[in-house]
């Protein structure tokens, strides 16, 4: 059997063999020109001429290969009670009619269709129903503010709009339809249809001539085949925040990402067909995207789509009871849920009261991953624990230890080496690579593998100067970190988190790495703040552990001592806070850039995806009350 470093030499060596022969796993309606087209550089293409359709690779083929009674999607949701199971005929059955319901609406090829909507089954049959009819599916996150719901319209100006009456946010009703209809207020462009699913927590009323009930709209609607596409066409539209203001419409092709998300289930996952797979996230990140939704049914796994939260919903084993519940095997959630875990639960006690015997692995991404938390999962759950690193342009893993390969040794704080089809270089501003164990700034060398998106949505220009522009041959990812002496990667922070304390370029992660292994700290965040004197200087906010009941103080002294000992008094890092919380993204991301704001007074926009705002009101009185707040001087 070949080892990593044997395949991964092979992927940069033979790109076009590699990924020409991981492509025979997916089923094509006409098979490509070329496996990777260059003519059109800076931007490479995958399966160049291949025709496709990615729902009936995630749905029909499995029937027609005769595994339609297996089991394809489990709905769990503890804020209503509800478990839901469908096979994969089932799930093919009710996307095709409401595929159909799109089509008999004027939906068809290349026509966008927003996503507005909970997480709940139909949420991702709306994603597959798009895909077979070769539409373009734009998900946006459940009870996104109104006029961040307009700028999405008016960017890709769909043809329609599929949403429901409701979401709940843990035990709170979030009403959609006053936020829908807000939306399409503000927005100039106006999509001919919204068809709304009404949820028993909390109907609405549906606006004659627009709006249609989504029930009323599948009783006896046709059913409708797959629509071959091209390879090269795009599968969806998924808006992250831009540094301008205008949110950028980051694209997926169909092929490329058929072909790279169906490998990666076995290769980086170690998942086989048959075995339940959960991915806790949303459906409205790139996560829930590629592994709730998409990867997992290419690769004829069982999903769990989950409508909860990891502590609350009721208590910090709702996992756990997933776990053992539906026999999962391979859990995917992001660094901040464990940390809450933890922070409820800091001994484990919980995990005991359930059969976690099927449960063999659990990947970590979405943020950067502390040691400490690493090893507390390790030490908890007695299987590994993968930290990777991926991000919404890529779709997919750049760096992980990819258990379906070779199960290389773990380095704490590293997402350990880059995946088959990604090459790594640590760049100094000027774009010269950097000698191992120095930081700068992280980039791929080009061409980046399949499933990496291959441009911004009406936005070509912008997708070069963004990611293309600043090192030429290289997809710049705006994350700062070094290579090791074994070429393990760590990312410490995203290349504006890297401070500038008196002319010494120190990365906030690192701090946060040392806070993080303090017994009474359950997490963290270090952002540097403006000063007269020597530029920057590091703070950090701390959430203490439940049942901690030390004074504050001794704390804090004991962590501004660990961080002097650890990385040096270069670091002046003299003040830390503690605070009940810190100000997160809906998917677990730490506003450390807003939090910055507030500290040096800048203005700053409110992030749409922001969980609680109140908390930001929390943490502008506890930079107060520590003398910190206005600009510098």
């Amino acid at each position: 059997m070949a080892t990593f470093d044997e395949i991964h030499a092979r992927s940069l060596s033979d790109p076009e063999g590699f990924w020409g022969e991981a492509a025979e796993a997916i089923h094509w309606s006409e098979r490509w020109d070329k496996v990777l087209d260059d003519s059109e550089k800076p931007i490479w293409r995958w399966f160049r001429g291949g025709r496709l359709n990615t729902c009936y690779n995630c749905l029909d083929r499995h029937v027609k290969e005769g595994n339609g009674d297996r089991l394809a999607l489990i709905y769990d949701s503890p804020v209503t009670d509800t478990v839901r199971r469908y096979s994969y005929a089932q799930l093919r059955d009710e996307v095709a009619r409401l595929a159909g319901v799109l089509a008999a609406r004027g939906v068809g090829r290349g026509d966008r269709v927003i996503i507005y909507m909970p997480m709940i089954p139909e949420t991702a049959m709306a994603m597959l129903a798009c895909a077979r009819l070769g539409a373009i599916h734009s998900v946006v996150f459940g009870g996104f503010a109104a006029n961040e719901l307009a700028t999405r319209i008016d960017d890709c100006s769909p043809k329609m709009v599929l949403s429901a009456s409701c979401g709940i946010e843990g035990g709170r009703i979030v009403q959609y339809k006053p936020l829908l209809d807000a939306a399409i207020m503000m927005a100039t462009h106006k999509p001919a249809t919204c068809l709304v699913l009404q949820r028993p927590q909390e109907r609405c009323e549906l606006k004659e001539g627009r709006d249609e009930d989504w029930q009323a709209a599948l009783e006896g609607a046709e059913p409708h085949d797959c629509v071959p596409v091209e390879a090269t066409d795009p599968l969806y539209i998924l808006y992250t925040s831009g540094t301008t203001g205008q949110p950028k419409g980051i694209v997926r092709d169909n092929g490329g990402h058929a072909v790279a998300l169906k490998w990666s289930m076995k290769n980086v996952y170690g998942v086989e067909p048959g075995e339940v797979y959960w991915a806790a996230s949303d459906v409205g990140w790139v996560v829930g995207h590629s592994y709730i939704v998409y990867a997992p049914l290419l690769a004829g796994n069982t999903t769990v789509l989950y409508e909860g939260k990891p502590v609350g919903t009721p208590d910090a084993g709702a996992f756990w009871r997933v776990i053992e519940q539906h026999g999962v095997t391979t859990l995917f959630t992001a660094p901040t849920a464990f940390r809450a875990i933890r922070q409820q639960d800091p001994e484990g006690k919980l995990i005991g009261d359930y059969d976690l015997s099927r449960f063999r692995a659990l990947f970590l991404a979405g943020e950067r991953c502390d040691p400490d938390t690493l090893e507390w999962a390790e030490k908890q759950l007695k299987v590994p624990v993968i930290d990777h690193w991926w991000q919404t342009e890529t779709g997919w893993s750049i760096a992980a230890n990819c258990l379906g390969i070779e199960r290389l040794p773990v380095k704490s704080g590293s997402p350990t080496r880059p995946v088959p089809g990604w090459q790594l270089e640590v760049l100094d501003p000027d774009g010269r690579p950097l000698p191992r164990g120095q930081v700068g700034a992280i980039a791929g060398k080009l061409p980046l593998p399949p499933g990496t998106t291959p441009g911004i949505w009406n936005g070509r220009e912008r997708f070069v100067k963004t990611y293309l522009s600043n090192f030429p041959g290289y997809y710049e990812t705006g994350d700062a970190g070094y290579l090791d002496e074994d070429g393990y990667v760590f990312v410490m922070a995203r290349t504006d988190d890297i401070i500038n304390v008196a002319g010494h370029r120190l990365s906030t992660g690192a701090m946060e790495e040392v806070l993080a292994a303090h017994p009474d700290v359950a997490e963290c965040a270090v952002i540097g703040i403006a000063d007269r004197l020597k530029g920057q200087l590091p703070v950090g906010f701390l959430v203490l552990s439940a049942g901690v009941n030390r004074p504050h103080e001794a704390i804090v002294k004991e962590c501004v001592a660990m961080v002097r000992d650890r990385i040096g008094p270069v670091a002046a890092f003299k003040t830390a806070i503690v605070v009940e919380r810190l100000p997160k993204t809906r998917s677990g991301k730490i506003l450390r850039r807003t939090m910055r704001s507030i500290a040096d007074g800048e203005d700053y926009k409110l992030p749409a995806t922001i969980d609680d705002p109140a908390i930001l009101e929390e943490i502008t009185a506890s930079l107060g009350g520590a003398g910190i707040g206005g600009k510098a001087g």
